[in-house]
Protein backbone atom coordinates (compact mmCIF):
# COMPACT_ATOMS: atom_id res chain seq x y z
CA UNK A 1 0.00 0.00 0.00
CA UNK A 2 1.40 3.45 -0.79
CA UNK A 3 1.08 6.29 1.42
CA UNK A 4 1.48 10.14 0.92
CA UNK A 5 3.56 12.07 2.76
CA UNK A 6 0.75 13.60 4.69
CA UNK A 7 -0.10 10.25 5.97
CA UNK A 8 2.85 9.23 6.77
CA UNK A 9 3.84 12.37 8.70
CA UNK A 10 0.33 12.47 10.65
CA UNK A 11 0.92 8.78 11.32
CA UNK A 12 4.43 9.05 12.50
CA UNK A 13 3.54 12.15 14.70
CA UNK A 14 6.31 14.45 12.63
CA UNK A 15 6.33 16.85 10.14
CA UNK A 16 6.36 17.00 6.20
CA UNK A 17 9.14 19.10 6.43
CA UNK A 18 11.54 16.40 8.27
CA UNK A 19 10.58 13.79 5.97
CA UNK A 20 11.10 16.03 3.12
CA UNK A 21 14.90 16.57 5.07
CA UNK A 22 15.40 12.65 6.05
CA UNK A 23 14.85 12.15 1.75
CA UNK A 24 17.51 15.19 1.46
CA UNK A 25 19.68 13.72 3.58
CA UNK A 26 19.39 9.69 2.41
CA UNK A 27 18.19 8.74 5.83
CA UNK A 28 14.45 8.22 4.26
CA UNK A 29 13.50 8.04 0.95
CA UNK A 30 10.10 6.67 -0.64
CA UNK A 31 10.32 3.81 -2.32
CA UNK A 32 8.31 5.45 -5.19
CA UNK A 33 6.93 8.74 -6.35
CA UNK A 34 3.81 9.41 -8.69
CA UNK A 35 3.89 11.14 -12.30
CA UNK A 36 3.66 14.69 -10.94
CA UNK A 37 7.16 13.97 -8.67
CA UNK A 38 4.91 12.99 -5.46
CA UNK A 39 6.25 10.77 -2.56
CA UNK A 40 4.99 7.67 -2.09
CA UNK A 41 5.87 5.90 0.78
CA UNK A 42 5.21 2.13 1.76
CA UNK A 43 5.22 -0.43 4.56
CA UNK A 44 9.25 -1.11 4.51
CA UNK A 45 9.70 2.61 4.77
CA UNK A 46 6.98 2.94 7.68
CA UNK A 47 8.94 0.19 8.99
CA UNK A 48 12.28 2.18 8.90
CA UNK A 49 10.69 5.39 10.20
CA UNK A 50 9.81 3.37 13.15
CA UNK A 51 13.13 2.61 13.40
CA UNK A 52 14.64 6.11 12.98
CA UNK A 53 11.85 7.22 15.55
CA UNK A 54 12.86 4.62 17.95
CA UNK A 55 17.18 5.76 17.87
CA UNK A 56 16.13 9.60 17.75
CA UNK A 57 14.08 8.89 21.13
CA UNK A 58 17.70 7.07 22.60
CA UNK A 59 19.24 10.40 21.31
CA UNK A 60 21.30 9.17 18.09
CA UNK A 61 22.58 11.72 15.77
CA UNK A 62 20.81 11.53 12.19
CA UNK A 63 23.58 10.33 10.51
CA UNK A 64 24.68 7.48 12.79
CA UNK A 65 21.43 6.35 12.20
CA UNK A 66 21.56 5.88 8.87
CA UNK A 67 24.79 4.46 9.32
CA UNK A 68 22.88 1.83 11.26
CA UNK A 69 20.08 1.11 9.24
CA UNK A 70 22.16 0.71 6.17
CA UNK A 71 24.49 -1.58 7.56
CA UNK A 72 24.49 -4.47 5.40
CA UNK A 73 25.15 -7.22 7.93
CA UNK A 74 22.03 -6.13 10.43
CA UNK A 75 18.89 -7.35 10.56
CA UNK A 76 15.35 -5.95 11.55
CA UNK A 77 15.64 -8.49 14.98
CA UNK A 78 19.51 -7.23 15.63
CA UNK A 79 17.87 -3.53 15.45
CA UNK A 80 15.26 -4.51 18.16
CA UNK A 81 17.45 -6.19 20.38
CA UNK A 82 19.79 -3.24 20.14
CA UNK A 83 17.37 -0.85 21.22
CA UNK A 84 16.30 -3.33 23.91
CA UNK A 85 19.41 -2.98 25.21
CA UNK A 86 19.81 0.46 25.17
CA UNK A 87 16.10 0.99 26.70
CA UNK A 88 16.16 -1.58 29.62
CA UNK A 89 20.15 0.67 30.49
CA UNK A 90 17.90 3.76 30.53
CA UNK A 91 14.94 1.70 32.68
CA UNK A 92 17.26 1.26 35.60
CA UNK A 93 18.99 4.34 35.90
CA UNK A 94 15.59 6.46 35.57
CA UNK A 95 14.55 4.10 38.62
CA UNK A 96 17.40 4.95 40.59
CA UNK A 97 16.70 8.58 40.02
CA UNK A 98 13.06 7.91 40.58
CA UNK A 99 13.79 6.01 43.92
CA UNK A 100 15.99 8.69 45.10
CA UNK A 101 12.99 11.86 44.28
CA UNK A 102 10.74 9.73 46.17
CA UNK A 103 12.76 9.52 49.15
CA UNK A 104 13.57 13.22 49.01
CA UNK A 105 9.87 14.34 48.96
CA UNK A 106 9.35 12.34 51.88
CA UNK A 107 12.02 14.39 53.74
CA UNK A 108 13.27 17.95 53.44
CA UNK A 109 17.03 16.55 54.43
CA UNK A 110 16.94 12.88 54.06
CA UNK A 111 21.09 13.11 53.58
CA UNK A 112 22.20 15.63 55.33
CA UNK A 113 24.85 13.63 56.83
CA UNK A 114 25.87 12.12 54.26
CA UNK A 115 29.21 13.15 52.38
CA UNK A 116 29.63 13.60 48.74
CA UNK A 117 31.08 10.74 47.86
CA UNK A 118 28.61 8.57 49.86
CA UNK A 119 25.81 10.60 48.42
CA UNK A 120 26.59 9.62 44.87
CA UNK A 121 27.13 6.03 46.05
CA UNK A 122 23.73 6.01 47.55
CA UNK A 123 21.96 8.12 44.71
CA UNK A 124 24.03 8.30 41.56
CA UNK A 125 23.39 11.20 39.61
CA UNK A 126 20.09 12.22 41.07
CA UNK A 127 20.23 15.08 43.91
CA UNK A 128 17.61 14.60 46.12
CA UNK A 129 18.30 17.86 47.96
CA UNK A 130 16.65 19.16 45.04
CA UNK A 131 13.19 18.58 45.91
CA UNK A 132 13.42 19.42 49.39
CA UNK A 133 11.93 23.06 49.28
CA UNK A 134 8.92 21.27 47.44
CA UNK A 135 8.69 18.29 50.09
CA UNK A 136 8.85 21.19 53.15
CA UNK A 137 6.04 23.00 50.91
CA UNK A 138 3.71 20.03 50.91
CA UNK A 139 3.97 18.31 54.17
CA UNK A 140 6.15 20.94 56.37
CA UNK A 141 3.03 21.90 58.80
CA UNK A 142 2.56 17.75 59.16
CA UNK A 143 3.50 15.79 62.18
CA UNK A 144 4.46 12.90 59.84
CA UNK A 145 6.91 15.02 57.77
CA UNK A 146 8.49 16.56 61.28
CA UNK A 147 9.17 12.66 62.30
CA UNK A 148 10.32 11.62 58.78
CA UNK A 149 12.67 15.13 58.95
CA UNK A 150 13.85 13.81 62.84
CA UNK A 151 14.57 10.18 61.65
CA UNK A 152 16.69 10.47 58.18
CA UNK A 153 18.98 13.22 60.03
CA UNK A 154 20.53 11.09 62.01
CA UNK A 155 20.99 8.11 58.67
CA UNK A 156 24.36 7.00 57.53
CA UNK A 157 25.11 5.79 53.94
CA UNK A 158 24.63 2.20 55.30
CA UNK A 159 20.85 2.90 55.82
CA UNK A 160 19.99 4.70 53.49
CA UNK A 161 21.35 1.58 51.12
CA UNK A 162 19.56 -0.57 53.29
CA UNK A 163 16.29 1.21 52.92
CA UNK A 164 16.98 1.06 48.93
CA UNK A 165 17.20 -2.56 49.00
CA UNK A 166 14.29 -3.26 50.84
CA UNK A 167 12.85 -0.46 48.56
CA UNK A 168 13.88 -2.37 45.33
CA UNK A 169 13.06 -5.95 46.95
CA UNK A 170 9.53 -4.68 47.47
CA UNK A 171 8.94 -3.44 43.99
CA UNK A 172 10.37 -6.38 42.70
CA UNK A 173 7.83 -8.77 44.57
CA UNK A 174 4.51 -6.43 43.45
CA UNK A 175 5.46 -6.18 40.25
CA UNK A 176 6.11 -10.52 39.99
CA UNK A 177 2.45 -10.57 41.83
CA UNK A 178 1.15 -8.28 39.18
CA UNK A 179 2.31 -10.40 36.39
CA UNK A 180 1.34 -13.30 37.85
CA UNK A 181 -2.28 -11.85 36.84
CA UNK A 182 -3.32 -11.77 40.86
CA UNK A 183 -6.04 -9.29 41.54
CA UNK A 184 -5.04 -5.85 42.86
CA UNK A 185 -7.53 -5.81 45.55
CA UNK A 186 -6.52 -9.50 46.33
CA UNK A 187 -5.18 -11.01 49.83
CA UNK A 188 -1.55 -11.59 48.33
CA UNK A 189 -1.81 -7.54 47.36
CA UNK A 190 -3.10 -6.43 50.07
CA UNK A 191 -0.49 -8.27 51.70
CA UNK A 192 2.17 -6.22 49.95
CA UNK A 193 0.12 -2.80 50.55
CA UNK A 194 0.88 -3.79 53.94
CA UNK A 195 4.68 -4.44 53.61
CA UNK A 196 4.75 -1.46 52.16
CA UNK A 197 3.04 0.84 54.97
CA UNK A 198 4.72 -1.36 57.30
CA UNK A 199 8.20 0.15 55.41
CA UNK A 200 7.25 3.48 55.59
CA UNK A 201 6.63 3.35 59.31
CA UNK A 202 9.80 2.02 60.01
CA UNK A 203 12.34 4.58 58.35
CA UNK A 204 9.85 7.59 58.10
CA UNK A 205 6.90 8.26 60.31
CA UNK A 206 4.15 6.06 61.84
CA UNK A 207 1.98 5.55 58.41
CA UNK A 208 -1.71 5.45 59.15
CA UNK A 209 -4.12 4.17 56.89
CA UNK A 210 -5.85 7.82 56.11
CA UNK A 211 -1.79 8.60 55.07
CA UNK A 212 -1.26 5.41 53.34
CA UNK A 213 -4.28 5.86 51.29
CA UNK A 214 -3.52 9.54 50.86
CA UNK A 215 -0.03 8.33 49.35
CA UNK A 216 -1.40 5.92 47.27
CA UNK A 217 -3.93 8.66 45.12
CA UNK A 218 -0.56 10.98 44.81
CA UNK A 219 0.68 7.68 43.19
CA UNK A 220 -1.67 8.31 40.53
CA UNK A 221 -2.08 11.81 40.50
CA UNK A 222 2.01 12.95 40.83
CA UNK A 223 3.59 12.21 37.72
CA UNK A 224 6.69 11.73 39.39
CA UNK A 225 5.38 9.19 41.46
CA UNK A 226 3.65 7.17 38.67
CA UNK A 227 6.78 7.21 36.41
CA UNK A 228 8.64 5.60 39.45
CA UNK A 229 6.20 2.85 39.67
CA UNK A 230 5.76 2.92 35.56
CA UNK A 231 9.56 2.57 35.69
CA UNK A 232 9.00 -1.03 37.10
CA UNK A 233 6.27 -2.03 35.68
CA UNK A 234 3.72 -0.37 33.22
CA UNK A 235 0.23 -0.28 35.41
CA UNK A 236 1.90 -0.77 38.60
CA UNK A 237 0.95 3.28 39.93
CA UNK A 238 -2.73 2.02 39.30
CA UNK A 239 -2.33 -1.70 40.62
CA UNK A 240 -0.29 -0.30 43.72
CA UNK A 241 -2.67 2.52 44.42
CA UNK A 242 -5.86 -0.10 44.48
CA UNK A 243 -4.20 -2.78 46.90
CA UNK A 244 -3.56 0.25 49.25
CA UNK A 245 -7.27 0.88 49.61
CA UNK A 246 -8.39 -2.39 49.30
CA UNK A 247 -5.82 -2.71 52.56
CA UNK A 248 -7.08 0.26 54.31
CA UNK A 249 -10.86 -0.51 53.74
CA UNK A 250 -10.05 -4.37 55.43
CA UNK A 251 -7.58 -3.47 58.01
CA UNK A 252 -9.13 -0.44 59.47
Amino acid sequence: MAYTVGEVAKAAGVTVRTLHHYDEIGLLSPSGRTPAGYRRYDDADLERLQLVRYYRELGFPLEEITAILDDPHADPKAHLRRQHELLTGRIGKLQEMVAAIELALEARRMSIRLTPQERFEVFGDADPEAYAEEAERRWGDGEAYRESSRRTAGYSKDDWLRNKAENEDWGRRLAALMDSGSPADGPEAMALAEDHRQLISRWFYDCTYEIHTGLADMYVADERFTAYFESIRPGLAAYVAEAIHANAITRA
